[in-house]
Protein backbone atom coordinates (compact mmCIF):
# COMPACT_ATOMS: atom_id res chain seq x y z
CA UNK A 1 0.00 0.00 0.00
CA UNK A 2 3.06 2.37 1.01
CA UNK A 3 4.89 1.52 -2.40
CA UNK A 4 1.65 2.30 -4.41
CA UNK A 5 1.12 5.64 -2.51
CA UNK A 6 4.72 6.83 -3.01
CA UNK A 7 4.16 5.96 -6.97
CA UNK A 8 1.47 7.75 -7.05
CA UNK A 9 3.15 11.19 -5.32
CA UNK A 10 5.96 10.46 -8.32
CA UNK A 11 3.81 10.67 -10.90
CA UNK A 12 1.58 13.51 -9.77
CA UNK A 13 4.93 15.26 -9.41
CA UNK A 14 6.33 14.04 -12.12
CA UNK A 15 3.20 15.71 -14.06
CA UNK A 16 3.40 19.23 -12.29
CA UNK A 17 6.81 19.14 -13.71
CA UNK A 18 6.08 18.91 -17.14
CA UNK A 19 3.46 21.58 -16.75
CA UNK A 20 6.01 24.09 -15.45
CA UNK A 21 8.39 23.14 -17.66
CA UNK A 22 5.23 23.38 -20.72
CA UNK A 23 4.45 27.02 -19.00
CA UNK A 24 7.78 27.78 -19.35
CA UNK A 25 7.84 26.73 -23.02
CA UNK A 26 4.56 28.83 -23.48
CA UNK A 27 5.71 32.36 -21.69
CA UNK A 28 8.78 32.01 -24.18
CA UNK A 29 7.30 31.39 -27.31
CA UNK A 30 4.86 33.98 -25.75
CA UNK A 31 7.79 36.47 -25.12
CA UNK A 32 9.19 36.08 -28.69
CA UNK A 33 5.95 36.45 -30.63
CA UNK A 34 5.78 40.13 -28.96
CA UNK A 35 8.97 40.27 -29.84
CA UNK A 36 8.37 39.71 -33.56
CA UNK A 37 5.77 41.62 -33.76
CA UNK A 38 6.76 44.76 -32.41
CA UNK A 39 9.82 44.54 -34.90
CA UNK A 40 7.94 43.62 -37.95
CA UNK A 41 5.47 46.53 -36.98
CA UNK A 42 8.79 48.91 -36.99
CA UNK A 43 10.06 47.17 -39.76
CA UNK A 44 6.62 48.00 -41.52
CA UNK A 45 6.37 51.64 -39.96
CA UNK A 46 9.90 52.14 -41.32
CA UNK A 47 9.74 50.71 -45.19
CA UNK A 48 6.47 53.06 -44.99
CA UNK A 49 8.12 56.18 -43.88
CA UNK A 50 10.96 55.42 -46.22
CA UNK A 51 8.62 54.71 -49.30
CA UNK A 52 6.54 58.20 -48.65
CA UNK A 53 10.36 59.98 -48.36
CA UNK A 54 10.89 58.16 -51.55
CA UNK A 55 7.75 58.95 -53.60
CA UNK A 56 8.38 62.80 -51.61
CA UNK A 57 11.85 62.62 -53.10
CA UNK A 58 10.67 61.27 -56.79
CA UNK A 59 7.84 64.47 -56.95
CA UNK A 60 10.79 67.28 -56.11
CA UNK A 61 12.99 65.17 -58.75
CA UNK A 62 10.04 65.58 -61.07
CA UNK A 63 9.61 69.23 -60.35
CA UNK A 64 13.29 69.64 -60.54
CA UNK A 65 13.55 68.19 -64.28
CA UNK A 66 10.57 70.05 -65.14
CA UNK A 67 11.97 73.15 -63.58
CA UNK A 68 15.60 72.60 -65.55
CA UNK A 69 14.30 71.27 -69.05
CA UNK A 70 12.15 74.87 -69.19
CA UNK A 71 15.35 76.78 -68.23
CA UNK A 72 17.06 74.63 -71.09
CA UNK A 73 14.77 75.28 -73.15
CA UNK A 74 14.40 78.92 -72.43
CA UNK A 75 18.62 78.93 -72.74
CA UNK A 76 18.21 77.00 -76.37
CA UNK A 77 15.62 79.81 -77.19
CA UNK A 78 17.15 82.73 -76.37
CA UNK A 79 21.10 81.43 -77.76
CA UNK A 80 20.86 83.47 -81.08
CA UNK A 81 19.45 86.66 -79.21
CA UNK A 82 22.35 85.88 -76.69
CA UNK A 83 24.90 84.81 -79.77
CA UNK A 84 23.92 88.54 -81.08
CA UNK A 85 24.56 90.51 -78.29
CA UNK A 86 27.64 89.29 -77.00
CA UNK A 87 29.16 89.75 -80.77
CA UNK A 88 27.90 93.10 -80.66
CA UNK A 89 29.32 94.46 -77.11
CA UNK A 90 32.75 92.72 -78.48
CA UNK A 91 32.58 94.67 -81.28
CA UNK A 92 32.06 97.80 -79.30
CA UNK A 93 34.79 96.59 -77.09
CA UNK A 94 36.72 96.33 -79.71
CA UNK A 95 36.56 99.26 -81.00
CA UNK A 96 37.04 101.24 -78.30
CA UNK A 97 40.29 99.54 -77.43
CA UNK A 98 41.22 100.18 -81.02
CA UNK A 99 40.25 103.52 -80.74
CA UNK A 100 42.53 103.74 -76.92
CA UNK A 101 45.69 102.19 -78.47
CA UNK A 102 45.09 105.01 -81.73
CA UNK A 103 45.59 107.58 -78.86
CA UNK A 104 47.77 108.38 -76.02
CA UNK A 105 46.83 108.52 -73.16
CA UNK A 106 46.67 112.65 -71.78
CA UNK A 107 48.78 113.89 -68.76
CA UNK A 108 45.57 114.93 -66.57
CA UNK A 109 42.99 112.61 -67.66
CA UNK A 110 40.45 111.50 -65.36
CA UNK A 111 41.37 108.55 -63.07
CA UNK A 112 38.33 106.48 -64.16
CA UNK A 113 38.88 107.12 -68.39
CA UNK A 114 42.50 105.84 -67.39
CA UNK A 115 41.40 102.67 -65.40
CA UNK A 116 38.77 102.30 -68.41
CA UNK A 117 41.29 102.40 -71.01
CA UNK A 118 43.84 100.52 -69.39
CA UNK A 119 41.09 98.06 -68.93
CA UNK A 120 40.11 97.75 -72.49
CA UNK A 121 43.37 97.51 -73.82
CA UNK A 122 44.25 93.98 -71.52
CA UNK A 123 47.42 95.54 -70.54
CA UNK A 124 47.29 93.88 -67.02
CA UNK A 125 51.02 95.70 -66.43
CA UNK A 126 50.12 99.27 -67.22
CA UNK A 127 47.11 98.64 -64.84
CA UNK A 128 49.04 97.64 -62.15
CA UNK A 129 51.56 100.49 -62.47
CA UNK A 130 49.16 102.87 -62.63
CA UNK A 131 47.12 101.35 -59.54
CA UNK A 132 50.42 101.60 -57.62
CA UNK A 133 50.98 105.07 -58.84
CA UNK A 134 47.77 106.08 -57.40
CA UNK A 135 47.65 104.60 -54.13
CA UNK A 136 47.01 107.84 -52.54
CA UNK A 137 43.59 107.46 -54.06
CA UNK A 138 42.83 104.33 -52.88
CA UNK A 139 39.32 105.25 -52.09
CA UNK A 140 38.69 106.70 -55.39
CA UNK A 141 40.65 103.89 -57.23
CA UNK A 142 37.89 100.98 -55.49
CA UNK A 143 35.11 103.25 -56.79
CA UNK A 144 35.78 103.08 -60.16
CA UNK A 145 37.75 99.70 -60.32
CA UNK A 146 34.69 98.03 -60.57
CA UNK A 147 33.35 99.54 -63.79
CA UNK A 148 36.56 99.71 -65.54
CA UNK A 149 37.15 95.99 -65.54
CA UNK A 150 33.49 95.50 -66.96
CA UNK A 151 35.10 97.81 -69.65
CA UNK A 152 37.55 94.84 -70.86
CA UNK A 153 37.23 92.38 -73.09
CA UNK A 154 38.16 89.46 -71.10
CA UNK A 155 37.97 90.76 -67.21
CA UNK A 156 38.96 86.96 -65.73
CA UNK A 157 41.94 87.06 -68.12
CA UNK A 158 42.91 90.57 -67.21
CA UNK A 159 42.65 89.70 -63.15
CA UNK A 160 44.47 86.49 -64.08
CA UNK A 161 47.55 88.09 -65.87
CA UNK A 162 47.98 90.78 -63.05
CA UNK A 163 47.98 87.90 -60.61
CA UNK A 164 50.59 85.56 -62.60
CA UNK A 165 52.64 88.89 -62.53
CA UNK A 166 52.21 89.37 -58.73
CA UNK A 167 53.35 85.53 -58.11
CA UNK A 168 56.38 86.50 -60.67
CA UNK A 169 57.79 89.27 -58.76
CA UNK A 170 57.32 87.05 -55.17
CA UNK A 171 59.68 85.02 -57.01
CA UNK A 172 62.18 87.69 -57.84
CA UNK A 173 60.99 89.71 -55.09
CA UNK A 174 60.96 92.51 -56.96
CA UNK A 175 57.96 95.16 -56.30
CA UNK A 176 55.95 92.53 -54.09
CA UNK A 177 54.17 94.67 -51.99
CA UNK A 178 52.53 97.34 -53.74
CA UNK A 179 51.59 94.55 -56.63
CA UNK A 180 49.88 92.52 -53.84
CA UNK A 181 48.06 95.73 -53.01
CA UNK A 182 46.59 96.50 -56.36
CA UNK A 183 45.91 92.66 -57.74
CA UNK A 184 43.89 92.81 -54.03
CA UNK A 185 41.51 95.54 -55.79
CA UNK A 186 41.55 94.24 -59.06
CA UNK A 187 40.42 90.70 -57.21
CA UNK A 188 37.75 92.62 -55.11
CA UNK A 189 36.22 94.06 -58.39
CA UNK A 190 36.08 90.76 -59.87
CA UNK A 191 34.49 89.27 -56.80
CA UNK A 192 32.71 92.02 -55.32
CA UNK A 193 30.33 89.82 -53.32
CA UNK A 194 32.21 86.68 -51.93
CA UNK A 195 30.14 85.70 -49.35
CA UNK A 196 27.23 82.88 -49.03
CA UNK A 197 23.86 84.67 -50.15
CA UNK A 198 26.08 86.12 -53.00
CA UNK A 199 26.28 83.96 -56.16
CA UNK A 200 30.11 84.13 -57.94
CA UNK A 201 30.12 84.57 -61.54
CA UNK A 202 30.36 81.75 -64.02
CA UNK A 203 33.68 81.08 -65.99
CA UNK A 204 34.85 79.47 -69.25
CA UNK A 205 36.70 75.83 -68.54
CA UNK A 206 39.72 77.51 -69.61
CA UNK A 207 39.44 80.17 -67.71
CA UNK A 208 38.66 78.13 -64.68
CA UNK A 209 42.00 75.68 -65.06
CA UNK A 210 44.21 78.83 -65.74
CA UNK A 211 42.99 80.08 -62.18
CA UNK A 212 43.84 76.79 -60.32
CA UNK A 213 47.21 76.40 -61.74
CA UNK A 214 47.87 79.65 -60.51
CA UNK A 215 46.44 78.93 -57.09
CA UNK A 216 48.61 76.17 -57.15
CA UNK A 217 51.93 77.65 -57.47
CA UNK A 218 50.10 80.63 -54.92
CA UNK A 219 49.92 77.81 -52.54
CA UNK A 220 52.89 76.45 -53.23
CA UNK A 221 55.07 79.83 -52.28
CA UNK A 222 52.61 80.55 -49.16
CA UNK A 223 53.43 77.08 -48.10
CA UNK A 224 57.11 78.00 -48.63
CA UNK A 225 56.57 81.08 -47.05
CA UNK A 226 55.08 79.83 -44.18
CA UNK A 227 57.62 77.79 -43.11
CA UNK A 228 60.23 81.15 -42.89
CA UNK A 229 57.88 83.24 -41.43
CA UNK A 230 54.06 84.37 -41.21
CA UNK A 231 52.25 85.10 -44.71
CA UNK A 232 50.58 87.91 -44.87
CA UNK A 233 46.70 88.72 -43.92
CA UNK A 234 45.58 90.29 -46.82
CA UNK A 235 47.59 87.92 -49.19
CA UNK A 236 45.59 84.97 -47.37
CA UNK A 237 42.11 86.85 -47.70
CA UNK A 238 43.28 87.67 -51.46
CA UNK A 239 43.92 84.03 -51.89
CA UNK A 240 40.79 82.16 -50.29
CA UNK A 241 38.77 85.01 -52.45
CA UNK A 242 40.33 83.20 -55.25
CA UNK A 243 39.90 79.89 -54.08
CA UNK A 244 35.64 80.90 -53.49
CA UNK A 245 35.31 83.05 -57.05
CA UNK A 246 36.48 80.60 -59.20
CA UNK A 247 34.82 77.52 -57.11
CA UNK A 248 37.88 75.55 -56.06
CA UNK A 249 36.86 74.40 -52.79
CA UNK A 250 37.23 71.05 -53.56
CA UNK A 251 40.53 71.10 -54.79
CA UNK A 252 42.04 71.80 -51.07
CA UNK A 253 41.83 69.47 -47.67
CA UNK A 254 39.09 71.09 -45.47
CA UNK A 255 41.82 71.21 -42.64
CA UNK A 256 44.00 73.37 -44.99
CA UNK A 257 41.20 76.08 -45.30
CA UNK A 258 40.20 75.86 -42.05
CA UNK A 259 43.84 76.87 -40.58
CA UNK A 260 43.94 79.61 -43.11
CA UNK A 261 40.39 81.11 -42.04
CA UNK A 262 41.10 80.91 -37.95
CA UNK A 263 44.83 82.61 -38.29
CA UNK A 264 43.06 85.53 -40.28
CA UNK A 265 39.44 85.26 -38.41
CA UNK A 266 40.16 88.79 -37.53
CA UNK A 267 39.83 90.61 -41.02
CA UNK A 268 37.09 92.09 -41.93
CA UNK A 269 35.85 89.64 -44.89
CA UNK A 270 36.81 86.35 -43.48
CA UNK A 271 33.76 85.97 -41.98
CA UNK A 272 32.05 86.18 -45.34
CA UNK A 273 34.61 83.90 -47.31
CA UNK A 274 34.31 80.94 -44.40
CA UNK A 275 30.43 81.29 -45.21
CA UNK A 276 31.19 80.45 -48.66
CA UNK A 277 33.42 77.96 -48.08
CA UNK A 278 30.71 75.64 -47.43
CA UNK A 279 32.49 74.62 -44.22
CA UNK A 280 28.31 72.84 -43.23
CA UNK A 281 28.67 71.26 -39.39
CA UNK A 282 32.36 72.01 -39.14
CA UNK A 283 31.17 75.96 -38.95
CA UNK A 284 30.23 75.59 -35.67
CA UNK A 285 33.28 73.94 -34.66
CA UNK A 286 35.05 76.81 -35.74
CA UNK A 287 32.85 79.43 -33.83
CA UNK A 288 33.59 77.43 -30.79
CA UNK A 289 37.63 77.68 -31.15
CA UNK A 290 37.34 81.16 -31.80
CA UNK A 291 35.05 81.60 -28.32
CA UNK A 292 37.80 79.54 -26.16
CA UNK A 293 40.51 81.86 -28.00
CA UNK A 294 39.40 84.45 -26.83
CA UNK A 295 37.86 86.01 -29.99
CA UNK A 296 34.39 86.72 -29.07
CA UNK A 297 33.83 89.63 -31.37
CA UNK A 298 34.86 87.41 -34.44
CA UNK A 299 32.58 84.06 -33.26
CA UNK A 300 29.50 87.29 -33.36
CA UNK A 301 30.44 88.26 -36.98
CA UNK A 302 31.20 84.72 -37.91
CA UNK A 303 27.61 83.34 -36.75
CA UNK A 304 25.68 86.01 -37.95
CA UNK A 305 27.51 85.25 -41.60
CA UNK A 306 26.43 81.09 -40.88
CA UNK A 307 23.01 81.64 -40.27
CA UNK A 308 23.99 80.13 -36.54
CA UNK A 309 22.76 83.23 -34.14
CA UNK A 310 20.67 80.56 -32.04
CA UNK A 311 23.32 78.33 -31.29
CA UNK A 312 25.56 81.23 -30.83
CA UNK A 313 23.76 84.45 -29.54
CA UNK A 314 26.01 87.66 -30.29
CA UNK A 315 24.30 88.96 -27.05
CA UNK A 316 25.71 86.85 -24.44
CA UNK A 317 29.36 86.63 -26.56
CA UNK A 318 29.82 90.22 -26.79
CA UNK A 319 29.00 90.04 -22.91
CA UNK A 320 31.47 87.45 -22.57
CA UNK A 321 34.07 89.64 -24.28
CA UNK A 322 33.51 92.91 -22.16
CA UNK A 323 33.99 90.74 -19.23
CA UNK A 324 37.16 88.91 -20.26
CA UNK A 325 39.02 92.44 -22.33
CA UNK A 326 39.16 93.94 -18.76
CA UNK A 327 40.44 90.91 -17.04
CA UNK A 328 43.17 90.49 -20.06
CA UNK A 329 43.83 94.47 -19.32
CA UNK A 330 44.26 94.37 -15.58
CA UNK A 331 46.70 90.93 -16.04
CA UNK A 332 48.78 92.18 -18.51
CA UNK A 333 49.10 95.06 -16.11
CA UNK A 334 50.15 93.42 -13.34
CA UNK A 335 52.69 90.94 -15.07
CA UNK A 336 54.85 94.08 -16.03
CA UNK A 337 55.03 95.46 -12.15
CA UNK A 338 52.52 97.73 -13.63
CA UNK A 339 55.52 99.50 -14.89
CA UNK A 340 55.18 102.36 -17.74
CA UNK A 341 55.53 99.93 -20.89
CA UNK A 342 53.24 97.51 -18.89
CA UNK A 343 50.38 100.17 -18.35
CA UNK A 344 50.69 101.54 -22.04
CA UNK A 345 50.29 97.78 -23.70
CA UNK A 346 47.55 96.91 -21.09
CA UNK A 347 45.74 100.45 -22.02
CA UNK A 348 46.10 99.99 -25.65
CA UNK A 349 44.54 96.55 -25.45
CA UNK A 350 42.15 98.11 -23.81
CA UNK A 351 41.32 100.75 -26.17
CA UNK A 352 41.32 98.53 -28.90
CA UNK A 353 38.71 96.09 -27.40
CA UNK A 354 36.22 98.58 -26.70
CA UNK A 355 36.19 99.86 -30.35
CA UNK A 356 36.27 96.50 -31.79
CA UNK A 357 33.04 95.85 -29.19
CA UNK A 358 31.75 99.11 -30.58
CA UNK A 359 31.98 98.23 -34.05
CA UNK A 360 30.48 94.73 -33.76
CA UNK A 361 27.57 96.00 -31.57
CA UNK A 362 26.66 99.05 -33.81
CA UNK A 363 27.00 96.22 -37.34
CA UNK A 364 24.46 93.93 -35.60
CA UNK A 365 22.15 96.86 -34.45
CA UNK A 366 22.19 95.73 -30.56
CA UNK A 367 22.53 99.47 -29.62
CA UNK A 368 19.56 98.60 -27.07
CA UNK A 369 21.35 95.88 -25.34
CA UNK A 370 24.53 97.76 -24.17
CA UNK A 371 25.81 101.21 -23.06
CA UNK A 372 27.48 102.64 -25.89
CA UNK A 373 27.76 105.64 -24.01
CA UNK A 374 29.91 104.86 -20.90
CA UNK A 375 32.03 102.60 -23.54
CA UNK A 376 32.84 105.55 -25.93
CA UNK A 377 33.19 107.92 -22.54
CA UNK A 378 35.68 105.25 -21.69
CA UNK A 379 37.91 105.69 -25.80
CA UNK A 380 37.61 109.25 -25.03
CA UNK A 381 39.94 108.72 -21.65
CA UNK A 382 41.91 106.34 -23.09
CA UNK A 383 43.08 108.51 -26.16
CA UNK A 384 43.26 111.10 -23.94
CA UNK A 385 45.95 109.58 -21.31
CA UNK A 386 47.39 108.34 -24.42
CA UNK A 387 47.93 111.61 -26.20
CA UNK A 388 49.33 113.61 -22.89
CA UNK A 389 51.59 110.29 -22.34
CA UNK A 390 53.27 111.08 -25.90
CA UNK A 391 53.75 114.49 -25.44
CA UNK A 392 55.28 114.16 -22.15
CA UNK A 393 56.98 111.06 -23.89
CA UNK A 394 58.42 113.68 -26.60
CA UNK A 395 58.98 116.50 -24.08
CA UNK A 396 61.18 114.26 -22.06
CA UNK A 397 63.17 112.65 -25.19
CA UNK A 398 63.86 116.34 -26.56
CA UNK A 399 65.13 117.12 -22.76
CA UNK A 400 66.92 113.88 -22.88
CA UNK A 401 69.10 114.79 -26.24
CA UNK A 402 69.51 118.27 -24.88
CA UNK A 403 70.92 117.16 -21.73
CA UNK A 404 73.51 114.71 -23.77
CA UNK A 405 74.66 117.56 -25.61
CA UNK A 406 75.53 119.75 -22.79
CA UNK A 407 77.35 117.28 -21.06
CA UNK A 408 78.89 114.78 -23.70
CA UNK A 409 82.36 116.61 -23.65
CA UNK A 410 85.52 114.56 -23.14
CA UNK A 411 87.93 115.85 -20.58
CA UNK A 412 87.02 117.80 -17.32
CA UNK A 413 85.41 121.40 -17.29
CA UNK A 414 81.87 122.65 -18.00
CA UNK A 415 80.25 122.39 -21.67
CA UNK A 416 80.00 126.25 -21.63
CA UNK A 417 83.99 126.21 -22.15
CA UNK A 418 83.73 123.64 -25.28
CA UNK A 419 80.76 125.49 -27.53
CA UNK A 420 82.40 123.32 -30.68
CA UNK A 421 81.39 120.19 -28.84
CA UNK A 422 77.96 121.47 -27.30
CA UNK A 423 76.83 122.52 -30.90
CA UNK A 424 77.92 119.13 -32.19
CA UNK A 425 75.69 117.19 -30.50
CA UNK A 426 72.94 119.90 -30.45
CA UNK A 427 72.99 119.60 -34.00
CA UNK A 428 70.46 117.27 -34.57
CA UNK A 429 67.11 119.12 -34.88
CA UNK A 430 63.96 118.50 -33.06
CA UNK A 431 61.88 116.34 -35.66
CA UNK A 432 65.58 114.88 -36.59
CA UNK A 433 64.54 111.54 -38.41
CA UNK A 434 67.84 109.44 -38.13
CA UNK A 435 67.59 109.59 -34.28
CA UNK A 436 64.32 109.27 -32.98
CA UNK A 437 63.15 108.18 -29.44
CA UNK A 438 62.19 104.37 -29.69
CA UNK A 439 58.11 104.31 -30.11
CA UNK A 440 56.59 102.53 -27.03
CA UNK A 441 55.47 98.50 -28.48
CA UNK A 442 51.86 97.62 -28.28
CA UNK A 443 51.10 94.68 -27.68
CA UNK A 444 50.59 92.18 -30.26
CA UNK A 445 47.24 90.82 -28.42
CA UNK A 446 45.84 94.17 -29.93
CA UNK A 447 44.45 92.27 -32.78
CA UNK A 448 41.46 94.48 -33.26
CA UNK A 449 43.60 97.58 -33.97
CA UNK A 450 43.10 97.22 -38.14
CA UNK A 451 40.31 94.89 -38.58
CA UNK A 452 37.23 96.24 -37.34
CA UNK A 453 38.29 99.73 -35.31
CA UNK A 454 38.41 101.59 -38.37
CA UNK A 455 35.08 101.61 -41.12
CA UNK A 456 36.80 102.83 -43.76
CA UNK A 457 39.36 100.14 -43.73
CA UNK A 458 38.63 97.38 -46.59
CA UNK A 459 39.48 93.98 -47.19
CA UNK A 460 42.99 94.80 -48.69
CA UNK A 461 44.16 97.84 -46.51
CA UNK A 462 47.91 96.27 -45.85
CA UNK A 463 50.74 97.87 -43.81
CA UNK A 464 52.29 99.03 -46.72
CA UNK A 465 50.14 102.52 -46.87
CA UNK A 466 52.27 105.71 -46.17
CA UNK A 467 50.67 108.72 -47.01
CA UNK A 468 53.45 110.49 -45.30
CA UNK A 469 56.64 109.56 -47.73
CA UNK A 470 56.48 112.28 -49.76
CA UNK A 471 56.11 115.02 -46.80
CA UNK A 472 60.09 113.70 -46.14
CA UNK A 473 61.07 112.85 -49.44
CA UNK A 474 61.10 109.58 -49.15
CA UNK A 475 60.96 106.93 -51.97
CA UNK A 476 57.58 105.21 -52.39
CA UNK A 477 59.48 101.70 -51.72
CA UNK A 478 61.08 102.59 -47.99
CA UNK A 479 59.93 100.64 -45.59
CA UNK A 480 56.66 101.95 -43.57
CA UNK A 481 57.46 100.92 -40.56
CA UNK A 482 60.76 102.88 -40.30
CA UNK A 483 58.79 105.92 -41.45
CA UNK A 484 56.06 105.67 -39.12
CA UNK A 485 58.68 105.19 -36.23
CA UNK A 486 59.79 108.80 -37.46
CA UNK A 487 56.44 110.21 -37.56
CA UNK A 488 55.73 108.95 -34.15
CA UNK A 489 58.25 111.17 -32.28
CA UNK A 490 56.73 114.03 -34.04
CA UNK A 491 53.73 115.97 -31.83
CA UNK A 492 50.26 115.55 -32.92
CA UNK A 493 49.69 118.94 -34.64
CA UNK A 494 51.57 117.85 -37.46
CA UNK A 495 49.81 115.17 -38.54
CA UNK A 496 46.04 117.07 -38.59
CA UNK A 497 43.32 114.67 -37.90
CA UNK A 498 45.25 111.40 -38.80
CA UNK A 499 45.30 108.92 -35.81
CA UNK A 500 44.99 106.04 -37.22
CA UNK A 501 48.31 103.66 -36.79
CA UNK A 502 46.41 100.38 -36.38
CA UNK A 503 46.98 99.04 -39.72
CA UNK A 504 50.96 98.94 -39.12
CA UNK A 505 52.44 95.74 -37.08
CA UNK A 506 54.71 97.95 -34.66
CA UNK A 507 55.46 94.20 -32.95
CA UNK A 508 58.36 93.85 -35.74
CA UNK A 509 59.79 97.11 -36.31
CA UNK A 510 63.39 97.40 -36.03
CA UNK A 511 64.96 99.70 -33.47
CA UNK A 512 66.07 102.90 -34.06
CA UNK A 513 70.05 103.71 -35.65
CA UNK A 514 70.47 105.65 -32.19
CA UNK A 515 70.32 104.38 -28.45
CA UNK A 516 70.78 106.60 -25.80
CA UNK A 517 73.72 105.99 -23.45
CA UNK A 518 71.99 106.61 -19.97
CA UNK A 519 68.14 107.21 -18.90
CA UNK A 520 66.83 109.23 -16.60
Amino acid sequence: MASQLATSTNKVQKFFDDLEARRSIISTCTQVFTNLSKHFSSLEASISQKSQLIDSNFEALESHANKTHESLDHRENSIPERESAAAARIEEQKEAALADFAKPIPANVELSETLKSLCRKMDSSALLRFIVSRRKESASLRAEIVQAIAEAVDPPRLVLDAVEEFLNSKSAKSGVTDKRWACGILIQALFPETSSAGKSPEFCRRMVGRAADLIELWKGQMDGISEDGAVGAAEAVMFLQMVVGFRLRRSFDEEYLRKMVMEFASRRDMAKIASALEFGENMGDIIDELVKNGKEVEAVYFASESGLTERFPPINLLKSYLRNFKKNATTLSKSGNHSQAALDESSTLELNSIKAAIKCIEDHKLESEFNLDSLRKRVAHLEKSKAERKKSSFVGNKSHKRAYGSSSGRGVGSSSFRPAKAAKFNSYPSLNRRNPPAPPQPSPVSRFSGSFNYPSQTVYDGPTANPYAAAYGAPHSQSPVGLTQHHYSLPSASFGAQTNYGIYDYGNAAPPAYQPPFTH
